[in-house]
């Protein structure tokens, strides 16, 4: 695996330093296989995650949403019987994994059907921060583009 000296990043670009700790965070650390995950794109500003949780129970799983982070943990309870398997294909064992969201990401819901957990996303970008138009010796000066493009 290739490493990158971000260096340069600090010494030169204020602010950014959440980006470089990400990029050190996803260099330095393994990304879990199991289990398996699919993030879609639904639309400009709305995200799925797909996870596939094959024998767990809507009760074994948690999911929590704590500023710009997601984590999912899986906790799979101890079976009472005791069982021989000639063969074991179905991990079915704990997990925990995490989602690093960007700024505004929300966790607007979640489903579990059929053994797959269905997170739903969406970016929600607040008023104040979103692109403006200055009209010049305009009476009303700053309307955001949004309006503008629905006149």
């Amino acid at each position: 695996m290739r490493t990158f000296d971000l260096a340069p990043l600090y010494r030169s670009a204020i602010g950014f330093d959440r980006l470089a700790q990400l990029l050190n965070d996803a260099q330095r650390s393994e990304t879990p296989s199991y289990p398996p995950y699919n993030i879609e794109l639904v639309s400009d500003d709305q995200y799925r995650i797909v996870m596939a949780l094959a024998g767990f129970d809507r009760s074994e799983i948690d999911i929590t949403f704590e500023r710009d982070a997601l984590t999912v943990v899986g906790r799979k309870q101890k079976d009472a019987t005791e069982r021989t398997y000639l063969h074991r294909g179905i991990a079915a064992r704990d997990f925990e994994q995490r989602f690093q969201l960007a700024n505004h990401v929300k966790v607007t819901g979640a489903s579990f059907d059929n053994g797959m957990l269905t997170i739903e996303l969406v970016r929600e970008i607040p008023e104040a921060l979103k692109p403006r138009k200055i009209i010049i010796d305009g009476g009303e000066n700053v309307t955001s583009l949004e309006q503008r493009q629905a006149a």
